[in-house]
């Protein structure tokens, strides 16, 4: 098993999570975050720090094309491991329907 990041991360990129991965498997896009599935060891502690509830495990349905999204970007993407603002919009956009088809980019964030 491992922990991926959903569409619901997307417009909102809360970093609660970073702070807390023991392993450093996060990897920051310009308006989202994304987790290593290979670097991530399982642990659980970053799902229950994410405000929009965009952590989840890969076991539940329907996960295989987000660990596989995740996988991608976390290729091209520089890690994170500091906290940051969320970014303006997260509360607004927090929990909205189609966020991958109307808001994603592909470029990289800051890292850090």
């Amino acid at each position: 098993m491992t922990y991926i990041v959903t569409d619901n991360c997307i417009a909102c990129k809360y970093t609660d999570c970073v702070e807390v991965c023991p392993v450093d498997c996060f990897y920051e896009g310009e308006n989202m975050l994304v987790i290593h599935p290979d670097e991530c060891i399982d642990c659980g502690v970053c799902e229950p720090e994410c405000p929009a509830d965009a952590i989840r495990p890969d076991t539940e349905p329907d996960m295989e094309k987000w660990v596989e999204f995740n996988r991608k970007y976390s290729e091209d993407w520089p890690v994170i491991v500091t906290k940051k603002d969320p970014l303006p919009e997260a509360e607004e956009r927090d929990g909205e329907e189609g966020k991958l088809d109307k808001y994603f980019s592909e470029a990289p964030g800051e890292g850090g």
